[in-house]
């Protein structure tokens, strides 16, 4: 349900459990925290899905068992923001509950016209996880972040754009092309300089 792909030092993870709306599993976690593990040698980490829905959060099944508050979340998505490269999200539709932690761990985020991004954590009375709150109010400030968390405002990729939660609109039969596109000023540089100009933009020292 995850396949992993190389080209060139670039990375590309992807969610294929598109008859599920590729709903995340336990399995799914743990098989993308070591698949992103074992990408660390990547100059560049694309994360995208098939189907029309990147993903619609936890499986439903497996939440009832605990799964929305299993520390695997946490751990994907550090793993995700302490990648050494340049990581992208490439959106193919829908992102949807914690699945959005995983893309606000990225550096940046592209989607197609039509995803719709929600985390209804307030009206289904679970808890996001640590780290996803604070990336999303860093992306687009605390109110609009309050917007979607506590009001459960689903918005679409237009407003997306506008607050900053997504970086660029792409049609979805260009969607990899473009990401691979971001990718390539990256995967022909040395590693230790992609990772020294990460950690600057982070206010890292080099």
């Amino acid at each position: 349900m995850i396949s992993a792909s190389h080209i060139g030092g670039c990375s590309i993870l992807r969610l294929a459990r598109p008859e599920k709306a590729n709903a995340l599993t336990a399995a799914m976690l743990e098989a993308l925290e070591l698949a992103v593990a074992d990408a660390a040698g990547s100059r560049a980490l694309i994360l995208t899905g098939e189907g029309r829905v990147f993903s619609a959060g936890a499986d439903l099944d497996e939440m009832k068992a605990g799964l929305g508050q299993n520390p695997m979340w946490e751990r994907l998505s550090s793993a995700i923001a302490s990648f050494p490269g340049l990581t992208i999200a490439a959106l193919n539709g829908t992102l949807a509950g914690g699945a959005m932690g995983m893309a606000l761990a990225c550096d940046l985020r592209i989607a197609v016209p039509g995803a719709q991004f929600f985390y209804p954590v307030m009206r289904l009375g679970h808890r996001p996880q640590p780290s996803d709150p604070g990336r999303l109010a860093t992306l687009i400030g605390p109110s609009r972040a309050k917007l979607i968390l506590l009001a459960g405002q689903r918005i679409g990729a237009d407003e997306a754009l506008v607050w900053g939660l997504i970086d660029r609109i792409v049609a979805s039969d260009a969607l990899m092309d473009q990401a691979m596109a971001l990718a390539a000023d990256a995967l022909a540089a040395d590693q230790s300089h992609v990772a020294a100009l990460k950690r600057m933009t982070q206010g890292d020292k080099p």
